[in-house]
């Protein structure tokens, strides 16, 4: 029964993204890379919610809520403020100057070769550390589940191997084949399957521990664990208190506002309107994610006490133990959809990258629509190969799954949205100073991590602390040689005129009302 409802629901997900996405033009690159500028705020919404929370998300950030509690959730309902500030500031310039990839913005704002530089990074970032996890956590859920070892009588590592590689390939043709809006309506059609069966864990996991009573299980859960309960982390946390106002909102900003993998389900918004719709209902939704990435973990804390070695496994082994077996089938399904939204997301970026920024800038100058798309495929292809290659190897990474993401992301995430922040707010800053600082940021940070790692290990502030650290000293770096040697023409963006420009009316009541509850959450957990 369990395998029939996966393979079932599966099935639907991918009939239902092949008849909506059939009749667009994929031979050009809006078409292709950004569904021909026709998503709606709703369809945005899922995609956002979907890309972003997969496993490493729902595995990592539950392992983590084993070990620490509630204060982990920084990494969901900080995420809100820094959607909104996308909204209200960065969107409104992405879609002004009609832009597909960031790196397209960056070429405006400074030269040809910074943007290849920050393509380099974020394709680099996507091989060796994001498609990765994604794929490693995704089968390390599935297996866990579905105890696949056991069933076919094999070791974890072939398990392992096998599932990776079976992700991969099912990712690969809905991000190679099928494009953005493929990608995107696959993700909202599993986007209300996560959320169905993601809020499923906690209800019976709570009514598992309250003899059946959701409230009595709440009130055990709180006064046996009251230290789990905490919004707010010590010096020793993985999250200290100092964190929330340094590296963790640039990580957010970097994340929501600056990442292609994300923001690009934004970039292909009909207009501003539904774009800044988009991103404020997958904001309020995300201030709810601790329900799904959070509350599980501690759950799993109660009824398995700390006699799990790898925390990691504490979400994947509460589904098997609290879930009805008829909804375990549909669950993983759900779970592989999140799974294949992450890895197909960022794959789809990679090669909206690879076209746009490298292949036609690069290697064929004058190549048309339809060669850039097909290269693009090409370049997917060797990379989807790449990240199942390296996906096994990630079981051997030290502080956890989401742990590791976060602070390997800081290699290129501080210097590329540096020289966006500053590219947006000067006109005189010029090209070598984004070189200089995009190349600079990311070498101090991977001296950093392995001065950290290996060398003078826990000497050193909080990576979260350095990764402001090292944004303030690139935004110094970058004012410097700007006062040395300025543009000598202010930069001035130019208006395409692709889509509407036209801001939602609610735009600004909708952001205060997300605010003050982000903070009115923090405030009762404090």
């Amino acid at each position: 029964m369990q395998f029939i409802t996966f393979i079932g629901f599966t099935i639907l997900v991918a009939l239902i993204s092949f008849f909506k996405s059939r009749k667009t033009n994929e031979y050009t690159s809006d078409g292709y890379f950004l569904g021909g500028r026709s998503l709606t705020g709703f369809v945005i919404a899922g995609s956002l919610l979907l890309t972003n929370l997969s496993t490493e998300q729902i595995v990592g950030l539950n392992g983590a809520a084993y070990k620490e509690g509630i204060l982990v959730m920084a990494w969901e309902t900080l995420a809100a403020i820094a959607m909104v500030v996308t909204a209200i500031f960065l969107l409104p310039k992405y879609l002004k100057g009609g832009i597909i990839t960031i790196p397209q913005f960056l070429e405006q704002r400074y030269d040809k070769k910074t943007k290849a530089i920050a393509s380099g990074l974020f394709l680099s970032g996507y091989a060796i550390v994001l498609l990765p996890i994604v794929l490693y956590s995704g089968a390390l859920a599935i297996n866990t589940m579905f105890n696949v070892p056991e069933i076919f009588g094999i070791s974890n590592t072939i398990a392992l191997w096998i599932t990776v590689l079976g992700i991969g390939f099912i990712g690969s043709i809905y991000a190679v084949f099928g494009g953005l809006k493929a990608v995107a309506i696959s993700d909202t059609v599993n986007a209300i399957g996560l959320l169905i069966g993601g809020l499923l864990v906690p209800v019976f996991g709570l009514m598992a521990i309250g003899n059946g009573d959701i409230i009595e299980g709440v009130s055990t859960l709180i006064e046996t664990n009251p230290e789990k309960f905490k919004s707010l982390g010590g010096a020793k946390s993985s999250i200290p208190i100092g964190t929330i106002f340094t590296g963790m909102m640039l990580v957010q900003l970097f994340y929501w506002g600056t990442n292609q993998a994300i923001i690009q389900r934004a970039l292909a918004a009909k207009n501003l309107k539904e774009g800044q719709k988009g991103l404020l209902l997958a904001s309020f939704i995300k201030i709810l994610g601790p329900l799904l990435v959070v509350l599980p973990g501690v759950i799993a804390f109660h009824m398995f006490g700390d006699t799990l070695d790898d925390p990691d496994q504490a979400y994947p082994m509460l589904v098997s133990k609290v879930l009805p077996k008829v909804f375990i089938g549909f669950f993983a399904a759900v779970l592989l959809g999140a799974v294949l939204s992450s890895f197909n997301s960022a794959l789809n970026s990679s090669v909206t990258l690879f076209g746009i920024d490298i292949f036609k800038s690069y290697i064929k100058q004058n190549a048309s629509e339809k060669e850039i798309v097909i290269a693009g495929k090409r370049f997917g292809i060797l990379l989807a190969v790449i990240s199942m290659g390296i996906a096994p190897l990630i079981a051997f990474a030290p502080d956890g799954l989401f742990g590791y993401l976060q602070k390997v992301n800081g290699c290129y995430s501080i210097p590329i949205l540096t020289i966006i922040i500053v590219g947006y707010a000067t006109k005189y800053i010029p090209a070598i100073a984004a070189k200089i600082a995009i190349i600079s940021g990311a070498v101090l940070y991977i001296l950093y991590i392995i001065l950290d790692e290996f060398i003078f290990v826990d000497k050193f502030p909080h990576f979260l602390h350095m990764m402001a650290i090292l944004f303030v000293v690139n935004i110094i770096i970058m004012l410097i040689v700007g006062r040395i040697k300025p543009r000598t023409q202010a930069y001035e963006q130019k208006h395409t005129k692709q889509v509407d420009i036209t801001p939602w009316k609610y735009l600004n009541l909708a952001s205060i009302i997300i605010c003050v509850v982000v903070v009115s959450i923090y405030i009762y957990f404090a």
